[in-house]
């Protein structure tokens, strides 16, 4: 006897349709697995036999192939159990098989027959809707990520004789849905806020800039001054996530087990911040199996990295390629894999090895030698793909104990997303641009012309203040994305002159020469 059931595999983190075909034939008592499986996948084999009798359900002592197809594409995880085990019972003919032609089934058994969770059911999820099956069996679990898919009837299990009596017509489940709307207007909300930041108005509106058009920002500062409390305070000031946006994003924490099970999807922009230990395998991604790394983890949202002169030298190197692109490409032998990476760099170091100088509390006690090795470790095409750079000086005493609230998330958001609509509306024939950082020279030609005053001051800032070369299409950039925070068509020389300021790093290089 011959069966099928509908089931999915992981590429990268995107779904894969997988079809289970069980077949039951005379002979000695064997179970062979074909069609590339890898341990996990020929390990179930156990787990199988194990949850079918152990269910109430006769194993057939028979000789039982599975192939799963296509057959050129190598087949991992735990999700292959319920259809292997609901394809041998439709085999065997304890249930018709008509379901089976309208529903998938993805999920772990364990022995006694309870179904357990599994990764990256959102994207196979997504296959599946795309296949166009009217539903798909799922772990009670995973439930909530697989019901934000719409179009998909999702029919939560908790264990092995509900999935056999739903299929049998015996026991009917209602659908799980969920309401959208809902669940990101309860679920958007952060826990900090940028009024909770006493002092550093410079460095809030520098943030306020680097969230409007985009922008990667180094702060530079000594421990204390706040730029941790800044950074993890800027997803907040973003623009709220569409759904798309999310949808892309909650993938990759669906693949890697992250996402939080009471939601289901990610509603807030992602923030991450890997130790300086990390290898460059855990930042970009990779493995035998390529999984994503930090930089897909931080797919439209902020990446963080504190101590920057303090990452391995590889690591800071591989970040190059998804600054430039939005995505990584990992390459193995039997495929290659391409993973979301757009974000948002926030980089901080301290100004020199011991952190104190320029601090007004503590002296420093490094050498000229000692600050410049310190600064060389973050190379010269690593700083070409930061456009802002600030400083963040020790916060007064007197800003610090000061009772009055700063500006809300709320309000500096309000501004951002206005400045992000100009964006939008700017580059609406251009899918390769969402915002003012990822033009390329030939869209800052064409968007970020300067009237006479406006040239005559960055012409003097490029000669007179040391500004390297390479400063000047970033202060464009970032000029047009003052404008826009402005509501101002054209760049004016207030916006060049305030777009200069956040360049230190190139005029310090400029004159140590």
């Amino acid at each position: 006897m011959l069966a099928r059931v509908h089931s999915g595999s992981l590429l990268g983190i995107d779904g894969l349709p997988v079809e289970v075909e069980v077949d039951i034939a005379f002979g000695l008592p064997s179970f062979s697995t074909v069609g590339l499986p890898e341990g996990a996948v020929r390990e179930s084999k156990d787990r199988v036999k194990a949850a079918i009798r152990n269910s109430g359900y006769q194993f057939p002592n028979r000789r039982i192939v599975i192939n799963l197809a296509p057959a050129d594409v190598k087949k991992g995880g735990t999700g292959y159990d319920l259809p292997i085990s609901l394809g041998i019972l439709a085999a065997a003919e304890l249930f018709s098989k008509d379901l089976l032609n309208d529903y998938g089934a993805i999920g772990e058994l364990s022995l006694d027959g309870r179904i357990r969770s599994v990764h990256g059911l959102l994207s196979l999820a997504l296959a599946a809707e795309k296949q166009g099956l009217k539903g798909i069996l799922v772990p009670e679990e995973n439930v909530l990520e697989a019901a934000i898919v719409r179009g998909l009837e999702v029919i939560p299990v908790a264990h092995l004789h509900q999935a056999v009596d739903f299929l049998a017509g015996n026991k009917p489940i209602t659908p799980v849905t969920v309401d959208l709307e809902n669940l990101f207007r309860q679920n958007s909300r952060y826990e900090v806020d940028f009024s909770e930041v006493k002092g550093q108005e410079h460095a809030k509106r520098a943030l306020e800039i680097a969230a409007a058009g985009g922008h990667n920002i180094l702060m530079t500062g000594p421990p204390g001054s706040g730029k941790t409390m800044l950074a993890r305070r800027l997803p907040t000031i973003l623009p709220e996530l569409s759904f798309a946006e999310a949808l892309e994003t909650s993938k990759i924490y669906s693949v890697m087990g992250l996402l939080p099970e009471e939601k289901g999807l990610m509603t807030t922009r992602p923030f991450r911040a890997p130790h300086h230990t990390i290898s460059d395998a855990g930042l970009i991604g990779g493995g035998r199996v390529p999984r994503p790394g930090e930089v897909s983890l931080a797919h439209n949202g902020i990446l963080f990295m504190d101590e920057l002169p303090e990452f391995k030298k590889n690591v800071l190197e591989v970040l190059r390629q998804p600054l430039e692109a939005g995505n990584v490409v990992i390459a193995r032998a039997a495929t290659s894999l391409r993973f979301p990476a757009r974000f948002v760099l926030v980089a901080a170091l301290n100004p020199c090895p011991c952190g104190h100088r320029g601090d007004f509390r503590h002296d420093c006690v490094c050498s000229p030698q000692e600050i410049k090795r310190y600064e060389n470790r973050i190379s010269g095409p690593l700083l070409d793909r930061i456009d802002i750079h600030l400083e963040v000086p020790a916060v007064p005493f007197r800003e610090m104990t000061s009772e009055a609230a700063g500006e809300s998330s709320t309000a500096i958001k309000e501004r951002v997303s206005a400045a992000r609509v100009i964006q939008v509306e700017r580059f609406a024939g251009d899918k390769r641009i969402f915002c003012n950082s990822q033009m390329s020279n030939r869209d800052i030609k064409n968007s970020c012309s300067l009237d006479k005053t406006s040239r005559h001051l960055l012409e003097q800032a490029i000669d007179h203040l040391g500004l390297s070369a390479r400063a000047y299409h970033r202060i464009l950039k970032i000029s047009r994305t003052i404008a826009d925070l402005n509501q101002s068509e054209n760049i004016k020389a207030d916006h060049v002159a305030e777009a200069i300021q956040f360049r230190r790093l190139d005029r310090k290089n400029k004159g140590s020469h």
